[in-house]
């Protein structure tokens, strides 16, 4: 991701049937931002592209606790997070010495077509520790449920 602005926006999203809503802080111009389309099985059968700013800001809204499905998989250190409604899987998350870490899918982004083209990414040849480490690096560190 490259080019911030001085001024921090607010990008809101979600699920398809609304259970899940997301309102993504960042000073990132999504022009500017390239999602990283991970080339997991799991990622590439949702088609997902993550963003995320370790300056920004991530609010999870869940309508019903019990909506809010998670999933663990590869090295199981990141939880996805699906709606168990429509089945949109909205973001993924890691908890570090009690703080959480986000990316978001752009495609959930209500403004997911003022994102710039997205760029590969592959985790998978990356060991744990090194994904973790990856992780505190570039994604949103103040994640707040709702």
């Amino acid at each position: 991701m490259s080019g911030p602005l001085s001024v921090a926006s607010s990008l809101a999203g979600g699920c398809h049937c609304g259970s899940v809503r997301l309102v993504y802080t960042s000073a990132l111009v999504p022009a500017d931002t390239h999602p990283r389309a991970c080339d997991c099985s799991f990622c590439r059968m949702h088609g997902a592209a993550y963003v995320s700013d370790p300056a920004g800001a991530l609010r999870i809204s869940v309508a019903d606790a019990q909506t809010l499905l998670s999933y663990r998989q590869g090295s199981e250190a990141a939880l996805f997070r699906l709606c168990g409604r429509c089945g949109v899987l909205v973001a993924v998350t890691y908890e570090q010495d009690g703080r959480m870490y986000a990316a978001i899918n752009a495609g959930c982004l209500d403004e997911r077509d003022a994102f710039a083209p997205a760029v590969g990414a592959s985790p998978q040849l990356l060991s744990r520790e090194q994904k973790i480490g990856r992780w505190t690096q570039l994604w949103v560190p103040e994640v707040e449920w709702a």
